[in-house]
């Protein structure tokens, strides 16, 4: 179990949490982006991000960042309110060591403070860890958009995954 404490993200956290970013985007299995994203391009999203749908950022005892959650409004439709994306990513070093699992948890537990009903996340087919990690958590497939993406010539599928967490 890797110690580790969790705070709101704060502007001077950008450049860490878009390099924990683009450190995925090689794999072809958790992003859709291509290219590396910059910290410019990220600002706006960033900024979009509120008290009710956070970016949190997670550190060890030394203040290293060792990943970051986001939540996202669903749709951006006022009848959505209560249905959110969470996102996870962690720095490569700290990848398989089950720090995803804690840090779902600690997502799934803070649902009700953030005024979230129903979670999803999104999930290309081919991403086997994630699925696990998710289904292993209750969350259920709830769409599959098959082909939809194409990385490097291979189309893959998108997974939406779902749960609803309070009534």
């Amino acid at each position: 179990m890797i110690n580790y404490k969790i705070r709101s993200a704060v502007e001077e956290d950008l450049p860490v949490i878009v390099a924990i970013y683009n450190s995925t985007i090689a794999s072809r299995s958790v992003t859709a982006d291509l290219e590396p994203v910059t910290v410019e391009s990220r600002k706006t999203w960033f900024f979009n991000h509120t008290e009710k749908r956070p970016i949190w950022v997670v550190m060890n005892d030394h203040d290293d960042m060792l990943g970051w959650i986001s939540f996202e409004p669903f749709y951006g439709r006022a009848a959505y309110q209560y249905t959110a994306e969470v996102s996870i990513y962690l720095h490569e070093n700290t990848r398989g060591q089950g720090l995803g699992r804690q840090l779902l948890q600690e997502a799934l537990d803070a649902c009700p403070n953030l005024g979230i009903k129903t979670i999803l996340s999104y999930i290309f087919g081919h991403n086997q860890a994630s699925l696990r990690l998710f289904e292993r958590f209750g969350f259920e497939r709830w769409a599959n958009f098959p082909n939809v993406a194409e990385l490097d010539g291979v189309e893959r599928d998108l997974v939406i995954l779902g749960k609803r967490v309070s009534d």
